[in-house]
């Protein structure tokens, strides 16, 4: 038994029919004798597996050895349905068991000897459709030629062509039958010899005359035939590539259409987007919006329900208050009540000559009622608050009795009038600031005084029961002065810190009082003037910004005053001292030096000229002796080497600037005070 192997290719076209005829044939005359029946199809090389996205394939190196391998199964399922289904019908009555096999080779000739010689095959079958000479000479020496001119030694191989049967048959003879086909008459034989002479193979072919009339015009008449068909097949191709450039451009055009529907689809998809999170957000604040509004709703019942509660406790507030300030003129025999008539009699009905006082509340007049001077506040009558202003400073008056704060007469509830006892030595301000015309200045001792009393009336105030009292409007206007000089102020519950801060407590006074100290002490108006003494401590040049009508400065107790006094204008409530237990010893103490120099000058009792410093002209209280022989308080003959390098006394020029403390001057200055202090009662 043999093995017989027969190569076919397509079964469509020329090609196909030449492997047909090979079929038929070797099923025809060697199915008898074969042991099995091989269909082989030889494809090129796979070096590279098409791309899904079109294009270029992909190379195999590049894959997985899984995805190639089951690229390869599918493509030969593919070649058993389209290739070898048509062959195996044309021997399936013949042969029992017909195998396939594909073999991979860019030379088709090359692939099929390989087989032959690997796989032990007895007899190869191979169709021809290249009969005549033209189209050899045409074509060039074909897969046939190549595998007759090189096939093994132990292979039969038959070339079935359409008119004729080539075989080389494995013998020691090596003798090579040619049976013709068809209507051909033998005439001749012709040796040709076109075969390896290194096989020792010859090849005898029994051929039809060619001389023959008939022979001649059928073979030309085929070789028109065949140069028409290779024609057609030109146009085709030429066609075929022309269309295939058409569709490429179409196929391109579509990509970019198919592109830019894309990029519209995205950008539409984009927007949707876009306007889902705007209406989300449109949404979110509309019901944020409605939120607000129904809390807004609620915030206004709210306010109006206390509004209501508040007005209807101010009222009766009112009329607590009304009743507490008729039962204080009815029951205290010392406050009188004032009709109207005697008001406006008294005050020459409200003349702008009598005013001496004008605020916010209102005006100050100046006249007398039964027969005593006296100042009558008038509330303003467009006031918002006329009434409980004027019952509140009523209440609070009449319960409040201290040296240092003005004595209330009486009061007129029918207009808002309120009368206290007149002060003829007019207020702190036109004291301090009206010097300058003419009227005499205030001693420093004198401003003290006026400075401690003044604390001392907000002491009193700030330790009220059951809950203290803010003055909130003190102010050097405020403070006016009686007959011998002792101090008291005027109440007017507006308050600076509360406009800036919107909290009143004691301490709000206190930065007042800071200012008000500092006006005192420098005779300036207040505007930046805590900036001002505060540069001027940092500078050492405080003497120049003292009120210059006082001569006699005690420059060490004025500069402590007015550093109290800026710690009490801290801007922060938190930092400001308390006014007890931290201002009051200090301004008792300077109080008392106060009281001394008073003493002294009552009592004659004179320092010698030798105490005080040439530069100052002032007691010393830290003396020095500089190079001129003069002795100088400390601070004040080193600023003066600061800036000059001649003695203030002799005009000479300094031979250096060593200073010596003086301590014999400084124990005897001492001894003097206090000798001075124990002489003052």
């Amino acid at each position: 038994m043999t093995v017989v192997a027969v190569a076919v290719t397509g079964s469509d076209g020329v090609g196909g029919r030449g492997s047909r005829r090979a079929v038929r044939w070797a099923a025809e005359n060697l199915s008898a004798k074969a042991k099995r029946l091989t269909l082989v199809h030889i494809v090129p090389r796979i070096t590279c597996i098409p791309s899904p996205c079109g294009g270029d394939g992909i190379v195999i190196e590049e894959l997985d050895e899984n995805v190639v391998a089951l690229y390869l199964d599918e493509m030969k399922m593919k070649l058993e349905d389209d290739i070898f289904l048509p062959f195996k019908k044309l021997c399936k009555s013949r042969v029992e068991k017909v195998e396939t096999v594909v073999i991979e080779d860019d030379n088709p000739a090359t692939g099929l000897l390989r087989y032959v010689r690997e796989s032990g095959i007895d007899s190869l079958v191979l169709g021809s459709c290249s009969s005549n000479c033209f189209l050899r000479k045409l074509k060039g020496p074909g897969v046939p030629t190549t595998v007759l001119k090189c096939a093994p030694e132990t292979c039969n191989v038959h070339v079935v062509s359409r008119r004729k049967i080539i075989s080389i048959s494995a013998t020691s003879s090596a003798s090579i039958d040619s049976k013709v086909e068809g209507t051909f008459e033998s005439s001749s034989v012709t040796n040709l010899s076109h075969l390896d002479p290194h096989m020792g193979l010859s090849m005898t072919l029994d051929v039809g005359s060619c001389n023959s009339l008939a022979s001649r015009e059928s073979d030309q008449a085929e070789v028109e035939q065949l140069q028409l068909e290779l024609q057609n097949t030109i146009m085709m191709y030429k066609r075929a590539c022309e269309e295939l450039v058409h569709t490429q451009n179409k196929v391109q055009l579509l990509s970019l259409e198919c592109l830019e529907e894309e990029n519209k689809v995205n950008a539409a998809l984009e927007r949707e987007e876009t306007l889902k999170r705007i209406a989300a957000e449109e949404k979110a604040r509309y019901l944020q919006a409605i939120e607000e509004v129904e809390e807004a709703k609620d915030l206004l019942a709210k306010e109006a329900n206390g509004r209501q509660i508040a007005e209807r406790n101010a009222l009766n507030e009112s009329l607590e208050k009304q009743k507490i300030v008729d039962a204080v003129f009815l029951n205290d025999r010392r406050y009188k009540r004032y009709t109207k008539d005697e008001i406006e009699l008294a005050t020459g009905f409200f003349s702008d000559s009598n005013v001496i006082g004008e605020g916010s509340y209102g005006k100050v007049y100046k006249c007398n009622l039964d027969h005593t001077p006296v100042a009558v506040k008038v509330f303003c009558p467009d006031a918002v608050n006329k009434k409980q202003e004027f019952l509140r400073e009523v209440e609070v008056l009449t319960q409040l009795h201290h040296p240092h704060l003005v004595l209330l007469v009486g009061a007129c509830p029918d207009n808002g009038c309120l009368a206290y006892e007149y002060l003829e030595n007019g207020s702190l301000e036109e004291n301090i600031f009206l010097a300058r015309n003419g009227k005499q200045s205030l001693p420093w001792f004198v401003r003290f005084r006026i400075v401690f009393e003044v604390a001392c009336g907000l002491a009193f105030l700030h330790n009220s029961k059951p809950d203290p009292i803010v003055h909130r409007d003190l102010k050097p206007d405020n403070m006016t002065e009686y007959r011998d000089s002792i101090l008291a102020g005027t109440f007017n519950y507006m308050d600076p810190e509360y406009q800036r801060t919107g909290t009143v407590r004691p301490k709000s006074d206190l930065y007042a009082f800071g200012v008000t100290v500092l006006q005192v002490l420098t005779a300036r108006h207040p505007s930046g003037l805590v900036l001002t003494v505060e540069n001027a401590i940092m500078n050492g040049s405080f003497t120049d910004i003292l009120d210059k009508s006082v001569k006699d400065w005690p420059l060490a107790e004025t500069e402590e005053l007015a550093k109290i006094a800026l710690k009490c204008s801290s801007l922060r409530c938190r930092d400001r001292p308390d006014l007890d237990a931290e201002v009051l010893p200090v301004l008792r103490r300077l109080v008392g030096v106060a009281a001394a120099s008073v003493e002294v000058e009552r009592g004659n009792i004179y320092a010698p000229s030798h105490y005080f410093c040439p530069i100052l002209q002032d007691l010393m209280d830290d003396p020095y002796i500089a190079a001129d022989g003069f002795t100088y308080e400390h601070r004040a003959i080193k600023a003066w080497l600061d800036r000059h390098n001649i003695s203030p006394v002799t005009k000479l020029r300094f031979q250096h600037s060593i200073l010596t403390p003086n301590h014999t001057l400084h124990s005897a200055i001492q001894e003097w005070r206090s000798r001075v202090i124990m002489q003052v009662p």
